[in-house]
Order: structure tokens, then C-alpha cells, then sequence
């Protein structure tokens, strides 16, 4: 029987999924997994050597330079052929900043994780929705805001608004996690956002549009239209026809899975 594959430890999502040729050339795309995007990042980018990406990744340095070559060869067939680019899938799982076979003493994620940390009492359920103005903002990656709701025996205690400081949507499940989030209301959000949040325990209701508090008080009486299969590309969101919350789930995922 073979070794299941091991879980490459990766900082955070790239912030562009999908690069397209200007001729408009339609074909598959290559697909580059978030793994292989890691260890052109890391070598290519940061100048590591195979041996310190692999301590980085989590895994031995031959692996890292299967890994290498492989991405290598996809990267050259799609400039060289014209071919679009998208970075999807992979045998990883995303560091949430407090791994501690990290050999990195400081990390984008790290810093995530000790600037926004927020504790939370026990018995509290706590909602993060995608905030501008009141309403709930419907493109996830670009949200400055989100507003925080501490539920208690299905009640909101508290809320308040924080800044997300201009980061980017790689950093955004790490932002929430470090908040304790336990379920995120928002409009449009990519897949590689969503399986983030689901790495991160963090329950989605995408799809979602008007007052944001009017989608938690919703949520929290059963009857949250939401959308179990929403996107988001190139700021355009798709909705199917609305469903009630309790009825379907979305946002699962995890390592093994990829």
C-alpha cells in the first residue's frame, strides 16, 4: 500500500489564482497546484535552497525537488505554448501562525496571528460578516472591514468593527481565525478563500447580500438565504437561487482531500 502523501505546510494562498495569455487563446488551462506555488515562491522568490524550502514545507528536500521540476515543467508550457495558468489544489494545509515546527521565527502569518488575536469566553459563538456602511460587503478578497458578533444563547452580546488594515485575501482567514471566528457571512469569495476558511473550522455563508445586521439576527433564526455554491472571479460574483441556512453546508475541505 502506498504512503498517503504528506501535508505541505504553506504561508498562505498566492493572491492571484488565474493568469491568462493577452491573445485570448481558449484551451485547459495548466493547473499549478498551491503546493507547487509554494516552492516556485520559495526557491524562485525567496532564494531558499531545496533543503531550507523543504524544512519550511514540512517535508524531506527530495520531496521538495519533485515538486520543483514538476512545476517548473508546467510553468514553461504555459508561457511557452500560451497557455492560461490557474493555481488551484494540492496536498497542503495552510500554517495559521502558531506552528511550531515552523523554522521560520517570523512569518506574515505569525504576525496575523499576534496582531489580531482575540480571545473568546466560553459558551460564545462568534460571527464575522464582510462590512461596508452597514451592509454586507459582497467581494470577500477586497473587504476592508468586517464586523464581529459575539453570540450567547442565540442573542448577540456585542459586536464591533474591525480593520482588516488593506490586507490582502491571502491574509483574511488568518485574520479571522486569530479572532476565533467560528462562522463567516459575506457576498462573493473565491474557492481558494473557501477552502482557507475551511482549514481554518471557519463555517461560510456565502451569497449574501443586504444589512449585516440583519443577515446575523437572520442566521440566527433559520431563515439566512444564502448561496452553498457562490464565486467569485475577476470581482464578479454568481448566485443560484437562494437557500435557507440549516439546510445546506458549505466551506468543507481539508488536506487529505486534495
Amino acid at each position: 500500500m502506498a504512503r498517503p502523501t504528506k501535508c505541505r505546510r504553506v504561508c498562505r494562498y498566492p493572491e492571484n489564482l488565474r493568469f491568462s495569455p493577452e491573445s485570448g487563446k481558449t484551451s485547459e488551462p495548466v493547473i499549478l497546484t498551491i503546493d507547487e506555488f509554494e516552492v516556485i515562491r520559495l526557491i524562485d522568490r525567496e532564494g531558499l535552497s531545496q533543503e531550507d524550502a523543504g524544512a519550511q514545507l514540512g517535508v524531506a528536500r527530495t520531496t521538495v525537488q519533485k515538486i520543483y521540476e514538476t512545476a517548473r515543467k508546467k510553468l514553461a508550457d504555459a508561457l511557452v505554448l500560451g497557455l492560461a495558468l490557474k493555481i488551484e489544489g494540492g496536498d497542503f494545509r495552510l500554517c495559521n501562525g502558531t506552528d511550531t515546527t515552523c523554522p521560520k521565527r517570523s512569518c506574515d502569518q505569525k504576525q496575523i496571528a499576534e496582531k489580531f488575536k482575540t480571545e473568546k469566553g466560553e459558551g460564545i459563538m462568534r460571527v464575522a460578516v464582510t462590512y461596508e456602511n452597514g451592509e454586507v460587503f459582497q467581494h470577500f478578497g477586497h473587504t476592508e472591514q468586517f464586523k464581529i458578533y459575539d453570540i450567547e444563547d442565540n442573542k448577540i452580546v456585542s459586536s464591533q468593527v474591525l480593520d482588516t488594515n488593506g490586507s490582502g485575501h491571502g491574509a483574511l482567514a488568518g485574520i479571522l481565525q486569530a479572532q476565533n471566528v467560528d462562522v463567516l457571512i459575506c457576498g462573493g469569495i473565491g474557492g481558494g478563500a473557501q477552502v482557507a476558511l475551511s482549514q481554518a473550522g471557519i463555517k461560510l455563508y456565502g451569497g449574501v447580500s443586504g444589512n449585516a445586521d440583519d443577515a446575523v439576527n437572520a442566521l440566527l433564526g433559520g431563515a439566512l438565504e444564502f448561496d452553498p455554491d457562490v464565486k467569485c472571479d475577476h470581482h464578479d460574483h454568481e448566485h443560484g437561487e437562494g437557500h435557507t441556512c440549516g439546510e445546506h453546508g458549505c466551506g468543507n475541505g481539508s488536506c487529505g482531500t486534495h
